[in-house]
């Protein structure tokens, strides 16, 4: 690889405005690439099995090509390995997107419910890992207050009621009987009391009745299953090709399908030591009875 090409790509950042360059650069070195080869984009198209049009998509940057498709590319081109392998590893940075949780909150959670519906709504399988946390379309409206009003005083604003309502509106996406919802939470995720007892009571049976749908398999992780791997981060698969991980600030997504087997790896590690079935529904009704004892308790203390 030149220098020239080098100084393009010299960091590799999560910042947007340096991944907009980065891929900028991948458009441009493609570009370069053929020509040095003698090749018009027609021709290269050929020899990858796919358009001229796409071909001149990449080239001109309209459209971030896959690791799999840079690839492709220079073998295509004949391009030396050592170069080759350079430029790989670029265009697997660029195939990681940052969204911050200030763009986020400037967008309006309640515009990335209805993301996150659309997300669903593309997958027949949605594969999803929950350490903290049960998923929106599983949350009850009281419980949903509590855990989208922001508590740290240096969080962005939200408007909470217009968040809550979209969170709401996303339970139809269980209905269509036609896409399978594949959700392995931690037994922290189910027991972690953000609402109080009463509502954590209410919440947590909800769950076991939404569990009983044909098309839900949820699976707890318990405290007591041996499980050497932290759970570190929520995420979900879609359609196998895309893995989105969530963060305190923000928001990863990961296109490379080394990273996407990974998390298709690390969802079946949970799932295969989680409890499923009427196993997992026994967990979640036992631990909903416990909240219920609670709130008697409290409430007869109160009085």
């Amino acid at each position: 690889m030149t220098s020239r090409w080098k100084s393009r790509f010299h960091l590799v950042s999560f910042e947007p405005d340096q991944q907009e360059r980065s891929r900028r650069g991948i458009a441009e070195v493609l570009r370069e690439l053929r020509r040095g080869a003698g090749l018009t984009g027609e021709d290269l198209a050929a020899r990858c099995a796919t358009s001229q049009s796409k071909i001149s998509r990449i080239e001109t940057g309209k459209l971030l090509p896959s690791v799999t498709e840079v690839d492709r590319i220079l073998k295509a081109l004949n391009v030396p390995p050592d170069k080759a392998s350079k430029l790989l590893e670029l265009a697997r940075a660029a195939n990681v997107d940052y969204t911050s949780g200030r763009v986020i909150a400037r967008m309006g959670l309640d515009h990335q419910q209805r993301e996150v519906k659309a997300q669903i709504e593309s997958a027949t399988v949605f594969r999803h890992f929950l350490p903290a946390m049960p998923p929106g379309f599983l949350q009850l409206r009281q419980y949903a207050e509590a855990v989208m009003t922001p508590v740290v005083p240096s969080a962005p604003r939200r408007d909470v009621n217009k968040a809550v309502r979209a969170r709401i509106e996303m339970r139809s996406v269980l209905d269509d009987e036609s896409r399978r919802f594949v959700l392995v939470m931690t037994e922290q995720a189910v027991r972690w009391n953000y609402a109080g007892a009463e509502i954590m009571a209410q919440q947590v049976a909800h769950m076991a009745r939404e569990s009983r749908r044909p098309n839900v398999d949820l699976a707890v992780l318990s405290n007591a299953t041996e499980t050497p791997k932290a759970p570190v981060s929520i995420f979900k698969i879609l359609y196998e090709r895309l893995v989105l991980v969530e963060m305190f600030n923000g928001n990863v997504s990961f296109r490379d399908p080394r990273d996407v087997t990974y998390y298709l790896e690390l969802f079946e590690f949970f799932y295969d030591r989680a409890l499923k079935g009427d196993d997992a529904i026994d967990f979640l009704e036992k631990v909903a009875e416990e909240f219920r004892d609670r709130s008697h308790v409290l409430g007869d203390q109160a009085r």
